[in-house]
């Protein structure tokens, strides 16, 4: 596997000149790319050479008329999947339970898995584009203060990612790949497991003398802030950089209370192990789709797209850089919502906002609930989390902190837990208290309300 410098210029450059032509230039390079990525899988995927069998000539197909696909299905046939064959699903996953292969190129090709939060995990083939197109269309799209702030966090100390360490994730896996590949561009991350216990996450943290930026996921920021609050966490890191999870206007004030000294605010982005690069925050905290190499659609339970500023039941990822294994349509479980006015950082490329998966719903009867409903904060817990065992049956799980009275905060949470329920008319739902520890996913992230799978 080759990390070519030059191609990275030349996605800086190509980024650049695609915006500069607006959305003419834009869409043009978009069905362009599309039409042949459609021509690349009809030769080299027997999968998708059966999906698209019955559709026009490649150099006529539109995007609507392309199947959607869902992981489920495309894991079934991966090894028809791929355009390559010398990777069976068979030696994807030998490579994936050795962890001391985490970031080792397989060939021309990286591999990771994804940590099945919204069913079974996916094993997700990259080729080096997709790095490459990672710092390339980067670079070309970050505005002057931006680069400021990287450059003031550069300055201020080390970079830390707390993120999963046991498993072949794309949080500590990508760190490792450029370790292999590139060992400059990675010397300056240090990496904390997020699975361990939060007091040694912190213990860790406080160890490093000057911390430049955290990259984590908000799930554990907000955690972070609060042991801040509490006085045990001592860093005061000049940037935070969050993804994988849904960003709250809340966790952001809480991060700037407790972080007073932080010189900027929580900087977000949405990207998955199935696309790193979808798009990028601009000044002005709106996310933009790289829309030149990447297709991002807001739809309803049908399929069809919604209008813009209509908050979506689904969205459909199309990667444009990845003709290895081809993400075409995926059905990513996230639900968004496209602005409907245009940004003020004058970007042409679409803004939209994450409100968050539908995987993490409660349903209870025919009431539906956003885990955002729930305050599950207490002084003396570190993690707290909600648990559904049955429709209407719940239990609370929690990390307590040194001293604290395990009879009192579960109390405290479960009446509060409760009230909500009462709230939203769900005055027989049972909640009670769990010896067992909060669990994280397996890629280290933590979900406070965890609904029946």
């Amino acid at each position: 596997m080759r990390f070519s410098l030059l191609r990275i210029l030349g996605y800086c450059v190509g980024g650049l000149w695609t915006a500069w032509g607006g959305r003419k230039r834009i869409n043009a390079r978009q069905l362009r790319r599309l039409r042949r990525l459609v021509e690349k899988v009809r030769q080299d995927s027997p999968l998708f050479q059966k999906l698209y069998s019955d559709l026009r000539a490649s150099s006529l197909i539109e995007l609507h008329e392309l199947p959607v696909t869902r992981k489920p299905d495309l894991m079934r046939e991966f090894d028809d999947w791929l355009t390559i064959r010398y990777l069976p699903l068979t030696r994807a996953r030998d490579h994936l339970l050795d962890i001391k292969q985490l970031g080792v190129p397989i060939g021309d090709v990286a591999v990771f898995r994804t940590s099945g939060t919204s069913g079974e995990p996916a094993v997700i083939v990259l080729p080096s584009a997709v790095f490459e197109l990672l710092y390339g269309i980067t670079l070309a799209r970050l505005d002057r203060s931006q680069f400021r702030i990287i450059k003031e966090a550069r300055k201020a100390g080390l970079d830390v990612a707390i993120s999963g360490g046991n498993g072949h994730f794309a949080g500590a896996g990508i760190i490792r790949l450029m370790n292999h590949l590139r060992p400059w561009l990675a010397k300056r991350t240090t990496f904390i497991e997020a699975e361990q216990p939060i007091e040694k996450i912190v213990e860790q943290l406080n160890a490093i003398d000057r911390i430049g930026t955290i990259v984590t996921y908000p799930s554990v920021l907000s955690i972070l802030a609060r042991e801040k609050e509490a006085g045990r966490l001592n860093t005061e890191p000049a940037l935070f950089r969050v993804g994988g999870e849904t960003l709250t206007d809340d966790l952001c004030q809480k991060v700037r209370h407790a972080f007073p000294s932080s010189k900027h605010h929580v900087v977000n982005s949405y990207a998955s192990t199935e696309c790193f690069t979808p798009s990028l925050e601009c000044s002005h905290r709106r996310l933009h789709v790289h829309e030149d190499w990447v297709i991002l659609e807001a739809v309803d339970e049908n399929m069809r797209p919604v209008p813009d500023g209509t908050l979506s039941t689904t969205a459909l990822l199309t990667v444009l850089v990845n003709d290895v294994q081809p993400i075409i349509r995926y059905d990513m479980g996230d639900r968004l919502r496209f602005y409907s006015d245009p940004c003020r950082c004058g970007s042409p490329f679409r803004s939209f906002q994450v409100v968050g998966r539908q995987a993490t719903l409660l349903h209870i009867g025919e009431v539906v609930l956003s885990p955002l409903v729930f305050d599950l904060e207490h002084e003396q817990a570190r993690r707290i989390q909600l648990v559904q065992s049955a429709e209407k049956e719940f239990e609370v799980r929690i990390e307590l902190a040194e001293d604290a009275v395990s009879e009192a905060v579960f109390e405290q949470v479960i009446q509060s837990v409760k009230r909500v329920f009462q709230e939203n008319n769900l005055p027989d739902v049972e909640v009670r208290a769990s010896q067992s520890s909060p669990q994280l996913t397996a890629s280290g992230k933590f979900h406070e309300v965890l609904p029946l799978t």
